[in-house]
């Protein structure tokens, strides 16, 4: 399939040839007929990356604000190497759709293959969109009007907000294609509208849309006149502006206690007089409504009752397509220019360029008579030479940023597949590191004879089961942590394995810290000293509750997706399985923030040492985020942040640094020199599987609030043996 994407490092628009996506659960698959370019939004995002460096950071000083804190706590070397890696990232544009149903995923009762909808879904000739952000065409609506519904609700949740009724006098400032749908809208629900501009011919349109009244500037006698001096009950900002004169000329347009909707973009210097005079509402539109933005109701598919959102995102589209349907948004004369899809940066240079006028610009792609391919093949920079054959599932930022340059600097590696299930980023990423084809299939990857290691980095509920299918397919496995996300999970690799029995692959999970040069390091000081006593202060920066990282279901949760890094390293410095668990997490926290990622976790281990792991997620982001302390046999280390060494024994301090190494690439290394030669597995399962189990039964401890024994579980490892080889 044809996909527009934005380079954000070069600047460059383009259409890349991805794999079609795979349908996920909650989600429907459509095959585009049509998409609409949102002009204002969408030159916005080129415009900027089309910008230098300093130009980008100059426009999101938030983004800069976050370089300096990585640059204090991992130096700038790797700030800079995955800034760049970050920029190279592509770029999805659109969100204003319509098509042909091809699929549903499992849950999705609504819709069914063939029916026609609109949707919030990217400039693609097939995408895959959460059921929320669909909404099924009236019959007599066609395509390239459908396209407009997204950008519609933004002009219709506006309308919502102003608090407008029948006979409400309204003016609307900025008469782009967002304010022409307004007047349009507005004029359908009974209100009386005025619309200015600074473009004459945008005047002309807004009067063919149903503007009662237009006016060129700022003509507050006008709108004075047209409000039968008592001034609007509403205003409506839809242009897109640095100035602060539209709050300005708004303020002075409007009635005593109006209300003032920003839809647009403008100055936001609120002069007080007149607000405070007329007690004068302002308010900020979001998007298509309820919902938009909300990762539960876009990707998992859990709707507003109606009784509490009356108007979400996706009824606000259902209700401009009826609108459309009644013949009262007449989309069809907004339309000034049409490219099929490949033509698409041309569209983009027309917006950009701004030397012709324009409005509603249409994308149109040709409706594929067989199913859409799941497999790119990728133009080969050099031969694939090397073993192990390496295929890789996921490229995500752990993969783009961390996984990527590590692997990139080793040796004697055959590329095979990459796999992601919406495609775009398996194209990208593979053309970059040569691998042979892309797909949004696994099963690609499974029957790919070339491919004997897989490489596993999804989200955290996907985890055990690709692991599974892997094991069994008979490829060796790196999966990044958590190994899984519930016992159950646990259970059914546990199961595989001993299944397996001899003829076993490597499985490897990514606990890279125990590779760091600074745990090995700490180690060798301590050789011969039990028990010892561990203390890890794991201090990462917030992150929102709303996160997957922090939805038990998908991420796991902090603890089980993170912590177990740190419950990791101290089996690894104390060398010792742990034996008894018992964790503490914050409580009397606000509804809106998470408490078990702000916790106690005390380890027990089998040799007596005892490990001690705070893991906080409240502080601040700029204070080093990692601290371990060692103790034992009369001495001490020390490893702050990976960088800096203290060894104290007899009094006497050694320093060493640590160069802020965490492993990664030490840890790639010996699952591929594994791979290779066979023997041991590079971290032993039974450690795999007790740090695991741990992570798990922290969280369960903070539940239950006691203590959890290995015993009380009857925990042992899965199999008696360590597979070799397969």
């Amino acid at each position: 399939m044809r996909q527009v994407i934005q380079n954000v490092r070069s600047g460059a628009t383009t259409v890349m040839t991805a794999p079609a996506p795979v349908c996920l659960p909650g989600h429907v698959l459509v095959a585009n007929a049509a998409s609409l370019i949102s002009a204002g939004t969408e030159r916005y995002v080129v415009e900027l990356a089309r910008k230098s460096l300093l130009g980008k950071l100059r426009d999101r000083p938030d983004h800069a604000k976050r370089l300096m804190e990585k640059v204090r706590q991992e130096g700038l070397r790797t700030t800079i190497a995955q800034a760049r890696a970050k920029l190279d990232e592509p770029m999805p544009l659109g969100y204003s759709t319509a098509g042909i149903v091809l699929e549903c995923g499992f849950g999705v009762q609504e819709f069914k293959p063939g029916d026609m909808v609109a949707t919030a879904g990217p400039h693609a000739g097939v995408a895959c969109v959460g059921r929320n952000l669909c909404a099924r065409l009236p019959g007599s609506v066609p395509f390239d009007q459908a396209a407009y519904a997204s950008v519609g609700a933004i002009a219709l949740q506006g309308l919502r907000l102003a608090n407008l009724s029948l006979g409400s006098r309204i003016l609307i400032i900025g008469l782009g294609l967002v304010g022409q749908l307004a007047v349009a809208l507005a004029k359908a629900q009974g209100c009386a509208v005025f619309g200015t501009d600074l473009d004459q011919g945008r005047l002309a349109l807004a009067r063919r849309m149903g503007a009662d009244a237009t006016g060129l500037g700022s003509p507050l006698d006008a709108v004075r006149s047209f409000s039968e001096g008592r001034g609007v009950d509403a205003v409506i900002i839809t242009a897109a502006t640095d100035s602060n004169q539209p709050i300005e000329f708004a303020a002075e347009a409007c009635r005593v206690k109006a209300r003032i909707v920003l839809v647009g973009v403008a100055g936001l210097n609120i002069p007080r007089a007149p607000f405070f005079k007329k007690e004068l509402e302002f308010t900020v539109s979001s998007s298509l409504g309820p919902g938009r933005g909300d990762p539960l109701y876009e990707e998992r598919g859990i709707d507003y009752p109606v009784g509490y959102a009356r108007w979400t995102a996706q009824r606000n589209m259902q209700t401009v397509l009826q609108v459309m349907a009644d013949g009262k948004l007449p989309t069809g004369g907004l339309t000034t220019h049409r490219y099929p899809i490949d033509r698409a940066p041309e569209a983009y240079d027309l917006i950009t360029g701004r030397k012709e006028a324009y409005l509603g610009i249409i994308l149109e792609y040709p409706l594929e008579a067989s199913p859409p391919s799941r497999r790119v093949l990728l133009p080969s920079h050099r031969p694939a030479t090397g073993e192990p054959g390496v295929s890789m599932i996921g490229a995500g930022n752990f993969v783009r940023l961390i996984m990527t340059p590590a692997l990139r600097r080793l040796r004697g590696i055959s590329w095979r597949g990459l796999c992601t299930a919406r495609g775009m980023n398996a194209v990208d990423s593979g053309r970059k590191m040569d691998f042979k084809f892309a797909t949004s299939d696994v099963s690609d990857i499974w029957s790919d004879e070339g491919t004997s290691a897989v490489f596993i980095a999804t989200r955290h509920d996907l985890h055990a089961g690709l692991v599974v299918s892997a094991l069994e397919a008979g490829k060796h496995v790196f999966v990044e942590k958590p190994l899984c996300i519930d016992e159950q999970q646990l259970e059914r690799i546990r199961g595989c394995i001993e299944n397996l029995g001899e003829r076993c692959p490597i499985l490897m999970v990514g606990f890279n810290r125990r590779f760091a040069p600074a745990t090995r390091r700490i180690k060798n000081f301590f050789e011969g000293i039990a028990p010892r006593m561990i203390s890890y202060r794991f201090a990462p920066g917030y992150v929102p509750r709303s996160h997957w990282t922090q939805d038990e279901e998908v991420g796991g949760g902090r603890l089980v997706g993170e912590a177990c890094h740190a419950i990791d390293t101290c089996v690894t410095l104390a060398e010792s399985l742990p034996v008894k668990i018992y964790a503490e997490s914050m409580g009397m926290a606000a509804d809106a923030e998470t408490t078990d990622d702000k916790a106690f976790i005390v380890l027990r281990h089998g040799n007596g040492s005892v490990s001690s792991i705070s893991y906080q997620s409240g502080g601040d982001r700029a204070c080093p985020p990692e601290r371990i302390e060692v103790f034992g046999g009369g001495r001490t280390a020390i490893n702050d942040s990976w960088n800096s060494i203290e060894l104290w024994n007899l009094g006497r301090r050694e320093n060493i640094s640590g160069g802020r190494d965490k492993g990664h690439e030490a840890e790639f290394r010996a699952f591929l020199q594994a791979c290779r030669d066979g023997g041991s597995w590079p971290t032993p399962w039974a450690e795999i599987d007790a740090v695991t189990w741990a992570s798990l039964m922290a969280v369960r401890s903070i539940r239950e609030g006691v203590p959890i024994c290995s015993g009380d579980l009857s925990f042992e490892p899965a199999c008696e043996f360590e597979p070799e080889n397969a």
